[in-house]
C-alpha cells in the first residue's frame, strides 16, 4: 500500500489532507494547554482553600490544635496542599512532555510537508514542459507535412502545364523537394521529442511522484503516531501522581483514625477545670423559731428566683458558687434584666402596648440586693469591663482558678528553664571560643568575650531566681507547703498580696486576660469595702466607646433597674451589642445609658469607630 501507486494523481488531495492532519494536532496542543491551565487553577484554588483554614500564627485557633480533631483536620489541610501540588505536577509534565515537545513538532511537520509539495509541484511543472515541447514538435512535424504536400501538388501541376517554362518547372521541383526534406526532419525531431517525453513521463508516474508521494505517506504516519504517544504520556502523566494522590489520601484517612475522643475530652477537663470543689449542702433554716436571721455566707443571687427569699447558706457550707456562673455575666446579673425581652408590638404605634413593654421584673436575693446598693453610690459600670479588657493579670496567676493557675506555673516554669538552657549553651559556646582565642591569640582577644560572658552568667542568674520563684507558688498551689495549702486558700478566699482589697470589691467575677475565672472571696464580711475605694480605683477609667448608632422602631418605658426607657424615633448610640440575651445597651448623653430590647431598634454598627464619645 503506497500513495505513490494508488494515489498517483491525487495531489490536490493529498495536500488538503495533510493540511487536515496538521490542524488536527494544533487542536490537540490546544485541548492540552487549556487541561494544564484547569490543573493549575484548580491546584492554585487548593492551596487557596487549605491556607485560609489553616490556623492563625500567635492566634487562639492555635490552641484548639491540641485536640486530634483539630489535628486531624490541620493534617488533611496539608495534604490537600500536597494535593495540590500533584495537580501543578501533572500541569508541568504536561506542558513540558506533550504541549511543548507536540508544539516543535508541528513547526518541523510545516517545513517537511512544504518541502514535499514543493517537489511534487516541480515535478509536475517539469512533465507539463515536457508535454508542452513535444506538442510544439508535433505540431510543427504536421505543419511541415501539409506543406511538403502542396509543394508537391505545385510541382506536379506546373510539369503537366504545357504552357510553363521549363524553368518554373524546375524551381517548383526544388521547392517541392525542400518541403519534402523540412517535412523528414520535422518527423525525426518529434519522432526523438516524443520518446523523450514517455521516458519523462515514466519516470515522472513511476519514479519522481511515488518517490515524493511516499515521503509525504512517511511524514502523516510519523504525525499519527506521534499524536497516539502524545495521548499516551497524557494519560501516563495522571497516572504517575496517582500513587502520591492516593498516599495523600491514606493520610487524611490515617489521621481521621487517629481522633481519640477520650483524649480529646480530657484535654477539655484539662483546659478547663478549676479546682474548686462543688458547693456544700445547705443546711435547713427552722424560721418557726423566733431567731434572728442572717444572709448565708455562701450564697449568691440566684437569676432564675421564683419570689421567695433564697435559704441560707449554714455555716459549715463553704462551697462557692462562682465557678458556675457564665463568665461576663456578673454586671448581667447585678443591672441588666434576665429574663428574654419583650417581643415587639404588633405596630409601631403606643397604643399596641397600652402600659409599654417593660422587662420582667426579678426577685433579687439579699446578697445580689446588697450589691446592687453598693453600686448605686457612684455607677461605673465600666469598670468591669475595663478590668477584663486591661493589661495583664498578677505575675503568680493568682487571679485563675487553683488548676488552671497550676498549669500557668508549671508553663512558665518550663519556659524559664528552656531560657536558662538558651543562655547557658550561648555561655558554653562563648567559653570554647575564648578558650580557642587564649590557646590561638591570633585568631582573636579573649578579653572580647569577657563582657558577654558575665552578661550570660547575669541572666543566668536572674533566670534562676525566677524560676525558684514560679516554683514556689507552684508548690502552693500543688500543697506542697504546709504553711498555705489550697484548702486554706479555699476556706480563706484570698490569693497573693498582690491583690488589693479595691480590686477584690470591684472584680468579684474578674476574668485573667484569657477569660478564666478568679476565686472570688465566700466571706460576706470581706465583700463590705466602702464605697469611696471602689470608685477611687475606676474614676480615671474613661466611659465605653460608641460603636454604632440606633434608632427607636418602638416606645420602650424601661420600669426595671439596668434599662432605659426610650421613645419611638429617638436616635441613641450604641456602646455594647446584643450578646444573645435579646438586649442591647445603648447610650443617651453622659449620664443616662442602659438596656433596651433589640428588637426595639434598628442598629447602625461603626466599624471604623476609633473610641472618640460624642454624645446627643
Amino acid at each position: 500500500m503506497s500513495w505513490g501507486t494508488e494515489l498517483w494523481d491525487q495531489f490536490e488531495n493529498l495536500e488538503k489532507h495533510t493540511q487536515w492532519g496538521i490542524d488536527v494536532l494544533e487542536k490537540y496542543i490546544k485541548f492540552v494547554k487549556e487541561r494544564t491551565e484547569i490543573e493549575l487553577s484548580y491546584a492554585k484554588q487548593l492551596r487557596n482553600l487549605s491556607k485560609k483554614y489553616q490556623p492563625k500564627k500567635n492566634s487562639k485557633e492555635e490552641e484548639e490544635y491540641r485536640y486530634t480533631s483539630t489535628r486531624a483536620f490541620l493534617a488533611t489541610l496539608n495534604e490537600m496542599n500536597d494535593y495540590a501540588g500533584q495537580h501543578e505536577v501533572i500541569s508541568e509534565n504536561m506542558t513540558s512532555l506533550i504541549t511543548g515537545e507536540l508544539t516543535r513538532y508541528v513547526q518541523e511537520l510545516k517545513q517537511e510537508r512544504k518541502s514535499h509539495f514543493h517537489d511534487g509541484r516541480k515535478a509536475q511543472q517539469h512533465i507539463e514542459t515536457c508535454w508542452k515541447q513535444l506538442e510544439a514538435s508535433k505540431r510543427r512535424f504536421e505543419r511541415d507535412c501539409k506543406e511538403a504536400d502542396r509543394a508537391q501538388q505545385y510541382f506536379e501541376k506546373m510539369d503537366a502545364d504545357i504552357n510553363v517554362t521549363k524553368a518554373d518547372v524546375e524551381k517548383a521541383r526544388q521547392q517541392a523537394q525542400l518541403r519534402h526534406q523540412m517535412a523528414e526532419d520535422s518527423k525525426a525531431e518529434y519522432s526523438s521529442t516524443l520518446q523523450k517525453f514517455n521516458s519523462e513521463q515514466h519516470d515522472h508516474y513511476y519514479t519522481h511522484i511515488p518517490n515524493i508521494f511516499q515521503k509525504i505517506q512517511e511524514m502523516e504516519e510519523r504525525r499519527i503516531v506521534r499524536i497516539g504517544e502524545s495521548m499516551k504520556t497524557f494519560a501516563e502523566v495522571d497516572r504517575q501522581v496517582i500513587p502520591i494522590i492516593g498516599k495523600c489520601l491514606d493520610e487524611i484517612t490515617k489521621a481521621a483514625e487517629s481522633i481519640d475522643h477520650k483524649n480529646d475530652s480530657q484535654l477539655v477537663i484539662e483546659a478547663f477545670k478549676s479546682g474548686f470543689e462543688p458547693p456544700g449542702d445547705i443546711d435547713f433554716e427552722d424560721f418557726t423559731q423566733p431567731m434572728k436571721r442572717t444572709v448565708s455566707e455562701s450564697s449568691l443571687s440566684n437569676s432564675r428566683g421564683d419570689g421567695k427569699s433564697e435559704p441560707k447558706f449554714g455555716g459549715k457550707s463553704k462551697g462557692k458558687l462562682w465557678p458556675f456562673i457564665k463568665k461576663n455575666k456578673l454586671m448581667s446579673l447585678l443591672t441588666s434584666p434576665h429574663q428574654p425581652p419583650p417581643p415587639p408590638p404588633a405596630s409601631a404605634s403606643p397604643s399596641a402596648v397600652p402600659n409599654g413593654p417593660q422587662s420582667p421584673k426579678q426577685q433579687k436575693e439579699p446578697l445580689s440586693h446588697r450589691f446592687n446598693e453598693f453600686m448605686t453610690s457612684k455607677p461605673k459600670i465600666h469598670c468591669f469591663r475595663s478590668l477584663k479588657r486591661g493589661g495583664a493579670g498578677p505575675e503568680d496567676f493568682s487571679n485563675l482558678p487553683p488548676e488552671q493557675r497550676r498549669k500557668k506555673l508549671q508553663q512558665k516554669v518550663d519556659e524559664l528553664n528552656r531560657d536558662i538552657q538558651k543562655e547557658m549553651d550561648q555561655r558554653d559556646a562563648l567559653t570554647k571560643m575564648k578558650d580557642v582565642y587564649i590557646k590561638n591569640p591570633q585568631m582573636g582577644d579573649a578579653a572580647s568575650v569577657d563582657q558577654r560572658l558575665a552578661e550570660l552568667g547575669q541572666n543566668v542568674e536572674k533566670l534562676r531566681l525566677e524560676v525558684q520563684k514560679f516554683e514556689g507558688w507552684l508548690a502552693e498551689v500543688e500543697g506542697r507547703l504546709p504553711t498555705r495549702t489550697e484548702q486554706a486558700r479555699r476556706q480563706s478566699g484570698l490569693y497573693e498580696a498582690q491583690n488589693t482589697s479595691a480590686v477584690n470589691s470591684c472584680a468579684q467575677d474578674r476574668e485573667s486576660p484569657d477569660g478564666s475565672y478568679t476565686e472570688e472571696q465566700s466571706q460576706e464580711t470581706e465583700m463590705k469595702v466602702p464605697a469611696t475605694d471602689f470608685d477611687d480605683e475606676f474614676d480615671d477609667e474613661e466611659p465605653l466607646p460608641t460603636i454604632g448608632t440606633c434608632k427607636a422602631l418602638y416606645t420602650f418605658e424601661g420600669q426595671n433597674e439596668g434599662t432605659i426607657s426610650v421613645a419611638e424615633g429617638e436616635m441613641l448610640y450604641v456602646i455594647e451589642e446584643d450578646k444573645g440575651d435579646g438586649w442591647t445597651r445603648i447610650r443617651r448623653n453622659e449620664d443616662e445609658e442602659g438596656y433596651v430590647p433589640t428588637s426595639y431598634v434598628e442598629v447602625y454598627l461603626d466599624k471604623n469607630a476609633k473610641g472618640a464619645m460624642t454624645y446627643i
